[in-house]
Order: structure tokens, then sequence, then C-alpha cells
């Protein structure tokens, strides 16, 4: 197992004491902006590195607590793997201490350690009573079985006690996967001078190499990461968990913003509109209505949109949770099983949160059909998921199977392994045999209209097929053609049986028109005349001339004149009967009678055709065959 890599939250209620909790802990003061020091509040996250060994690497991102900066405080726990909940011991829970519990259990934040805070302040009664109403407000939460600790940030009390419990607890938990495509979403943006445009965040999942070329969305800005850095340590890859500023190849800082997401994959999805699993806070004071206006914080991004039902018109007391859509003004990105935040605009109060099923969400309509497909979106089983996603990309590799469907290795694994309708391609890519039998289907209804379009020519090259083809993935389409066997012809495809002819009402003019041409011998007249002579328009011409050369029928000599197959063959071998190993003009004219118009075509015919090698005023014979 490689290095392990987290990402800690500071999270409370204002002038609780969090900013200088995390400088006790870290000796860094997070507070970096001017009106922070002011104000002696932290509006922006903060972000300081808390311990690093040769197995770990702790980061800690100390989210503002006023409630005005309560967008900021949900943009800074996006990726977070353990919150740790400051309570100030001389005031004890408080309304934002509530919104952040409420905000970090719709997040799916699971792993937590509170920590009551100042207990200088206060004598022991009076910490004991704080300590207690932790502990019971803590009840019903994802945090009622979290570890409680005391610490003083100025005097140093508890602190390293705190610091062990914040190692020892992550530990003994997963660290976020490096498998898979890279993601990043954006917390801060600026540029530093000689160096250009740096972005911060936190990696969500995979890993980033420097010089590797990145993907910023939604604006779909191509880059490269020219520098990495970890807590302003120079790094040559950034991890899964871990904090990092990444410095930007070719793009102004001007461009982009919190919320725009980094990523090394086009899989990802840009949408503005997703399908959700919706819990509302039971503490909401206005009504939640149909199509009202909310405001969307999933991962770093916060954007406008609408909540839209199809099961009623608001929302009552629920404790159940509700399958809706929310409707966006901006594009965003993000993949099955993120979690998000909706809060309102005005008043301005959080009323839930959840989770995506759905990155493209449809037009449905309001009823039963609506909800039994986002039920379906929500509880479908492994298989579904896959294939829905496969109806979507039509091959998809392991890693966006894991991801998209939200599925684990052993799900995968079990479900590749119990059906045979399976198809495993090269380099873990994934169909099945339902979208196989589409891909067929597809190349033959193309060749046929083909064949019937263009009945000259041997088949369509492959090139060509996978362009019309796009909506299947080239590995996909390779596999079937290797598959079915279709009949090839020097890079073209056809189906099995197809001949290249002439169309039936010009058969007979283009037999005449060989027939003159073998008549006419090695003196021949340009092509045109003999098209114009069996009387075969212009715009058949060439087709029909192209046709002529591709089955053997004429072989070309220059722009405007061509022999008969057989004629240039027989004169070809009268050549080698009449001539040594080597031979001149002159001595091609002595055998074959040829003039010089038609002589110097007809030897350089041979040269291109690897029959003859020109040496000065020589040629030699050395091959036996023409080339195709």
């Amino acid at each position: 197992m490689g290095k392990q890599y987290y990402t800690i939250g500071m999270a409370g209620h204002i002038d609780h004491g969090k900013t200088t909790l995390t400088k006790a802990l870290t000796s860094v003061d997070t507070d970096r902006l001017k009106e922070e020091k002011d104000r002696s509040i932290s509006i922006e996250p903060g972000f300081a590195p808390l311990y690093n060994d040769e197995e770990m690497e702790i980061s800690v991102v100390d989210v503002p607590g006023h409630e005005r900066f309560i967008r900021q405080m949900i943009a800074g726990v996006a990726g977070i793997d353990l919150i740790v909940l400051v309570v100030a011991a001389d005031e004890g829970v408080m309304p934002q201490t509530k919104e952040h519990l409420d905000i970090l259990s719709l997040l799916g934040v699971t792993h937590g350690i509170v920590v009551l805070t100042k207990i200088s302040k206060v004598d022991e009664e009076l910490r004991d009573m704080a300590l207690e109403e932790v502990i019971d407000e803590l009840k019903g939460t994802v945090f009622e079985r979290a570890s409680v600790l005391v610490a003083d940030s100025i005097s140093g009390e508890g602190v390293e006690e705190l610091k062990q419990k914040i190692i020892t607890t992550l530990r003994g938990m997963a660290s976020r996967s490096i498998r898979g495509d890279f993601r990043l979403p954006i917390d801060q943006v600026f540029t530093l001078k000689g160096q250009g445009t740096v972005v911060r965040g936190t990696v969500f999942e995979g890993t980033l190499d420097t010089g590797e070329e990145i993907i910023i969305l939604p604006q779909g800005i191509h880059t490269k990461a020219k520098q990495i850095q970890a807590h302003h340590r120079k790094e040559s890859r950034a991890f899964a968990g871990q904090r990092a500023a990444i410095n930007l190849s070719g793009v102004d800082y001007k461009e982009l913003k919190r919320g725009n997401v980094l990523v090394t994959s086009t899989h990802l999805t840009v949408t503005n509109t997703i399908d959700v699993c919706l819990e509302v806070i039971h503490a909401v004071n206005h009504p939640i209505k149909q199509r009202m206006p909310v405001v969307l914080h999933v991962g770093t991004s916060e954007v406008m949109g609408k909540l839209v039902f199809f099961d009623r018109n608001k929302v009552e007391s629920e404790t159940e949770l509700i399958l809706c859509q929310i409707r966006l003004d901006e594009s965003i990105v993000v993949k099955r099983g993120d979690r998000f935040i909706l809060r309102r605009p005005s008043p301005m109060e959080t009323i839930g949160g959840g989770w995506i099923i759905q990155p493209n969400g449809g037009k449905y309509k309001f009823g039963e059909e609506t909800m039994a497909l986002l039920q379906s979106e929500r509880h479908g089983t492994p298989q579904e998921r896959v294939l829905r996603l496969l109806e979507q990309y039509k091959c998809v590799d392991e890693d966006f199977i894991l991801s998209e469907a939200s599925l684990s290795h052993r799900e995968l694994h079990d479900l590749l392994q119990g059906d045979d309708q399976w198809v495993v391609l090269s380099e873990s890519k994934i169909s099945h045999m339902k979208i196989v039998e589409e891909c067929v289907k597809s190349i033959e209804q193309i060749l046929r209209e083909f064949h019937e379009e263009f009945p000259l020519l041997r088949g369509i090259n492959s090139g060509e097929l996978k362009q019309t083809l796009k909506r299947y993935t080239e590995d996909l389409v390779d596999y079937v053609i290797e598959q079915k066997h279709w009949k090839r012809n020097s890079g073209f495809l056809c189906l099995e049986g197809f001949i290249p002819h002439l169309p039936t009402e010009w058969e007979k003019r283009c037999k005449q028109l060989i027939i003159l041409l073998e008549a006419d011998g090695t003196h021949v007249k340009d092509m045109e005349e003999y098209f114009h002579q069996v009387g075969i328009p212009q715009k058949w011409q060439s087709d029909f001339y192209h046709f002529f050369i591709q089955e053997k029928k004429i072989v070309q000599l220059d722009n405007k004149k061509a022999y008969s197959y057989q004629i240039f063959m027989k004169a070809v071998e009268g050549l080698k009967e009449k001539t040594g190993e080597t031979f001149d003009i002159a001595d091609a004219k002595a055998a074959l009678g040829l003039s010089r118009k038609y002589m110097i075509p007809f030897l350089e015919k041979l040269d291109k055709d690897g029959l003859t090698l020109r040496i000065q005023g020589h040629r030699k014979w050395i091959g036996t065959s023409m080339k195709e």
C-alpha cells in the first residue's frame, strides 16, 4: 500500500476558536486576507499542513463560521475525510454549530471529532455543563458516537492529544481511491508573477503528474500541469485526498473561477439538469414549493437553479427522501453519487441536500411514470446501471464504470463473471452483446447503403466507416469488425458476396469501350474520346475510369491515356523477351515499335510499379508483377 492522503475540516460557529486551534495544531495562521485579520473572522477557507510522514499526509481546511459565509464553508468541506467540530466552552452549541452539523450530515461526512475549546475561560463546572450540552446535541446525528475532547489553543492544553486522535482515527480509515480519472474541483484561483495561473483544491480522486494534459470544465479549456505543489512543496504528482496547487500552462486566471473542475478525462458530465435524491432539513422556516429558486452547492460550485418536483407541488413535513430534479442556470461538472447542499437564496437558509442519482437529467412529465424512472435510477441493480451507461457510451473502461455506476471493484468483478453476455475488450474496455449486436446491424446497414450508392467501389474505407459510426467507440467497432469477419479487400470493407460492378444500364457501353481500347493496341487515343465514342456522359467518366483501373481492365499511362490491361501486360512480356537485364529507350523502341509519346509514359509506368529501376540512362528489370 502506498502513502495515504487525507484532508480534515475545522467547522463550527463563528469565534469559537477554529482558526486559533488550527494554528495551535499546525503553526500556520490560515487567515491570510487583510480583511480577515482586521475583522478577526475567517471569510475564505484556510489551509495548512497538519502531519506528514512516509505513510500519511494530513491537511487541514479551516472553514468560515459566520452565517454570511456558509457558501464558503460548504466549498471548504467539499472533499474532506474527517471533520473536527469546534464548540467554545463559554458559549456552547450555537445556531451555526447546528447548521454546520446539518450540512456535514447531508454531505455524507460520517467521521468526526468534537472539540470543546476555550476551556481556560470557564470553570470546571461550566466545562462539564458545556460537554453535556454538546453530547446531548449530537444525539440522533451522524456524530452521535464521535469522540469528544477538550482543548485550549492558548495554553496548549489538550492540543497534542487532539492531534494524535486525528492521526489515529485517520489511520483506521480508508483513504480516497487513486484509481480512476483525476478530478479536482477548484476552490481558489490566483496568479503569481513569473509563474502564471495557479489553482488550488482538494483532489477528489485519481492522480495527476507534472506535465500531464488537463481539461478545465465546464469551459473545455485544454492545458497542462506545469508545476504541482502541496503546502509549498514542489511535487511530481498529486494524489486523491491531497490539497494541491496546480500551476497551469497558457491559461489566463480571469477565465477561471471557484467551481471549475480540473480533469484528465472527457467522461465527466457537464450538465445543467440533475436528478437527485433530496433530504429536507426538519428545521426549515419557510415553505418549499414547486419550481422555487434554489442555490445548489456541489463540489466547490455554487449555482442558481429551480427545484422541480414530479409528485407534489410543495413539501410538507417530510421525513422520507424526495426524488426530484434541479434545473440550473449554469453548467456544472458532476457524477453519480456526488453530494450536494441546497439553500434558499432569499431569505437565505439551508433547506436540504442529498446525492445525485443521474447527472444527465431529462425533461420528464409530472406523474407516476417519471417517479418510477427516478426510482429505477436510484435503486437500479449494478447490471441495470452499467447497461444504462452502455446505452449512452457503448463501450467504457472499468474505472469509468466504477465511478459512474457507483460500483465497487467486487461488484463489477461479480457482474462480469456472472454473465457471459458481457464483452471485455482490450485494455479493460467493457461492452455488452446487446451493444455489439446493435453495432453489427448498424455496420451491415451502412455497407448495404454504400454498395447501393457506390456499386463501382470495392467497399467503404475503415476510417470512413468509423466516422459514420461515431456513436460507437473505435475500440468497439474494431472488435465487431474482427469478430464478424466481413470481407476485407486492401483496407476496404464490404458485405460477404459483394462484387464491384457496373450499373446495369451502362454495362454494355463500358464493355464496348474496353473492346475499342484493345483494338487500338499500343497506339491508343485519349480516354475521353473512347467515352465519347460509346456515349458515356461526362459525369460518369471519372467513376468508370477508376473502376476500370481497380478491376484491372485498364492500366493508366498518364493523365489522358491508358492501355487495355491485356495489351499492357503483352507489351511488358514482349519487352522482356527482346531485352537483356538492362536496356535503354532505343532498345525499348526497337522492341515495341512505339513513338516517344507512348514510350516515355510506358517506361515511367514500369518504374512506378516496381518492374524496372532507372539507373542514369538505362533501366534494369527488378520486378515480376505490378503493384496493386
